[in-house]
């Protein structure tokens, strides 16, 4: 295709390219249907480590993977053994076992072994505690819905815990809340674009187009297979606050091209329609050349998200790039096509810009330039402080509220059996009995456990293996493992319960090597190490991989360094106030915001940077130039800072899931602090380093060399005066 050829195809297929987006939808909308959700976080921990090969072992050889914890209240044991054999009929419940599978109910609770009685029983509150073994992992949909049966089933009195528990109220939460989330990104991107802009009709295509590119993003998941909660519930508002810059960067080039071809006593909708043609197809052209350019470093900042050991990051990173591509590709077919066709309507409804010019600012900032540049350098001093120092928390249960019945359930059994998490030791079956014995009750010495349950931890090893039921030989021991249970007072990513992990893993590994520590705790404590790493790797990553492509970009080697630099700055600022107002964080938005607001925010440095060098290069002075690119790109890059902050800010405010409310309100926070940051230090930062820029910016060979003439003159000026 000919140069500039693409915007005219698109021109004149425009009704062909409007009825094809509209049939795609159908098949992404049946994409998205079949692509799976995942609610448990910590499936993405790296396949390789032992506590998840732990948890392989116990699909695969015991068939177990997920737990609950059953607490019944006031109820007499005959009712509770009656509901447990309602409970025991469950498709993929394994087993739910009781005390009854180690005394008769007819046996008075005083007269049961002190180790039996105090796992399943509280005298004073008139408690009793069930542990429910399901046969499929904690998140898969088999699980959800066998505890979901198991829910129907309990009575009143009984509570259920459990990760299974957790994921179904997450799974209810994020599907009634998700599509709130998209209304009020809208609705607030629309208050924004059409206060900010000159129609309030083209506002309404803008985020229609963007609409059918989200729908693209969902249904193409499928490639995927699944993807996490948080994906889901984010990918629609991060990708709309994202890629809208690009329809706006459309609607300003298309106004532009049509204003070169009005003459003077041309009113605005009297252009002859050829040449509204001719406009459309020169602004897809300049928008295909400016917003690669853009789009490049936001789909570099997601994929740096696919570095990350921990795997959620591949799966938002992944999800969104695939986004922006697919809403940059539909910026510069659809919407264009949508403008013409409904040309005649958007005229209608133009109005008037609302935005000033701007331009007491960027004289302002040129003036005051060396002050930008000492606040610039005094507030990282509090930035970075409070960015090492910002705390954030592990605990997953933590994001929900405390109302829903998993943590209420949670709640409960802290309460009235002093517990807090379930762990489970994989013991070989070859270790002798006696061996098993003696190292459960080193473990029960261990500080924080309630209980250790096991053949051999609650029968002791002299009681006779064939007097055991095959039933409770079952849950134990399968194959070459054995399972023993055990439950803590200790709150799991509390460093209590950490150092009681590494407390068990010292005893364990002490009598066998080859035993494992699998479970919650374990492998919060692993997420904790892992992501702490990742932290650090894939912030390096991110900043290397938009520095790369801002390096071929300006083809310069300063301007990376300086823009990186500014959004940098930005990005400390904005993790580092959490820890002045002593807000904690969820752990996964410390990792992946800064990857976020650099990859979606460094665009606002790009345009009025791109604008300062083709100032420069046309020979204006340095003055000149960085007045003209921050007078000219103001606006546009308050549009973009607050449409994102609209698409984003709405979102933080109503989500009950803190995971998603933290990230969306640290997104929008980021727009903020991002746009000021390039509104008034960016300008002085150009200006600052002039020179710096054009000795190592291909492009600027006239300009240096007209420099060296300008410092020669002046130095023959200064001999001459001495003279």
């Amino acid at each position: 295709m000919k140069k500039g050829g693409f915007g005219k195809a698109v021109v004149k297929s425009r009704y062909v390219i409007l009825a094809l987006s509209l049939f795609l939808l159908f098949p992404s909308l049946l994409g998205y249907m079949k692509t799976r959700i995942n609610y448990d976080m910590l499936t993405y921990l790296p396949k390789d480590i032992e506590t998840m090969k732990g948890q392989d072992i116990m699909e695969d050889q015991f068939g177990k993977g997920g737990f609950s914890m059953i607490i019944c209240e006031g109820m007499p044991f005959k009712d509770v053994s009656k509901m447990k054999a309602e409970m025991e009929k469950v498709p993929h419940v394994d087993s739910i076992l009781w005390y009854d599978d180690f005394a008769d109910i007819s046996i008075p609770v005083e007269l049961l072994p002190d180790k039996i009685r105090k796992a399943f029983y509280n005298a004073d509150k008139d408690s009793t505690l069930m542990f429910a073994v399901l046969d499929t992992t904690v998140s898969s949909d088999e699980a959800i819905e066998a505890v979901s049966e198991l829910r129907k089933i309990a009575s009143k009195q009984t509570f259920i815990s459990g990760m299974s528990a957790v994921a179904i109220d997450t799974k209810e939460l994020a599907d009634k809340e998700a599509p709130i989330y998209v209304v009020m990104a809208v609705i607030l991107c629309m208050i924004v674009l059409s206060l900010t802009m000159d129609s309030f009709l083209a506002p309404v295509f803008f985020i229609l187009s963007i609409g059918i590119a989200v729908v693209y993003n969902a249904g193409t998941n499928i490639i995927f297979g699944r993807i996490s909660y948080l994906t889901q519930a984010l990918a629609a508002v991060l990708q709309l606050g994202v890629t809208l810059d690009y329809s706006i960067f459309l609607w300003h080039s298309y106004e532009e091209q049509k204003a070169k071809r009005r003459t003077e006593d041309m009113k605005r909708g009297d252009l002859p329609k050829e040449q509204k043609h001719e406009a459309m197809a020169e602004a897809v052209n300049a928008t295909l050349d400016s917003i690669v350019g853009s789009s490049a470093t936001t789909i570099a900042g997601f994929v740096a998200l696919c570095f990350m050991s921990y795997k959620i990051g591949q799966d938002i990173g992944l999800v969104m790039a695939k986004g922006v591509f697919l809403g940059m590709i539909v910026v510069v077919t659809v919407l264009p096509s949508m403008i013409l066709i409904f040309d005649r309507a958007i005229e209608k409804t133009h109005h008037k810009v609302l935005l000033p010019k701007f331009k007491r600012i960027p004289a302002f900032v040129q003036k005051y330039y060396p002050l930008m540049l000492v606040i610039f350098g005094l507030v990282w001093i509090p930035a970075i402080k409070g960015y090492f120092n910002t705390d954030v928390y592990y605990n997953l249960d933590r994001t929900l509220p405390d109302t829903l019945p998993s943590i209420v359930a949670s709640q409960k059994l802290e309460d009235e059996f002093n517990m807090n998490t379930e762990q489970m030791i994989l013991v070989p079956s070859d270790m002798e009995p006696k061996v098993v014995e003696k190292m459960c009750d080193e473990i029960r010495n261990v500080d924080g456990i309630k209980a250790v349950l096991g053949l051999d931890a609650l029968l002791g090893a002299e009681y006779p293996r064939e007097l055991i039921s095959d039933e409770i030989k079952d849950v134990f021991v399968q194959g070459d493992w054995q399972m023993v249970i055990m439950t803590s007072e200790y709150k799991v990513a509390s460093d209590e319960v950490n150092a009681q992990c590494d407390a068990i893993q010292k005893i364990i590994k002490g009598y066998d090597p080859r035993c494992m520590l699998v479970g919650e705790a374990a492998c919060t404590k692993d997420l904790i190490e892992i992501t702490n790493h990742d932290f650090a790797v894939v912030n390096w990553i991110s900043i290397a991989v938009v520095g790369v492509v801002l390096l071929f970009v300006f083809r310069s080697i300063s301007i990376p360094v300086l823009l990186v630099f500014v959004i940098e700055f930005a990005i400390f600022i904005n993790l580092g106030i959490p820890h002045y107002t002593h807000t904690v964080l969820p752990f996964i938005a410390s990792i992946v915001i800064s990857t976020i607001q650099l990859g979606s925010t460094v665009d606002y440095a790009v345009l009025m940077t791109s604008r300062y060098k083709t100032e420069r290069i046309a020979g204006k002075s340095r003055k000149d130039a960085v007045y003209i690119a921050h007078q000219t790109s103001i606006s546009s890059v308050l549009v973009s800072a607050f449409s994102f902050f609209g698409a984003t800010f709405g979102v933080g405010m109503y989500s009950q899931i803190d995971m998603i409310s933290s990230l969306c309100m640290l997104m929008a926070r980021g727009a903020l602090i991002s746009m000021v940051t390039v509104v008034f230090i960016l300008p002085a930062v150009l200006y600052a380093f002039d020179r710096v820029i054009i000795y190592t910016t291909v492009g600027f060979k006239e300009v240096r060399r007209a420099h060296k003439a300008a410092k020669k003159q002046q130095k023959l000026s200064g001999d001459t005066a001495e003279a």
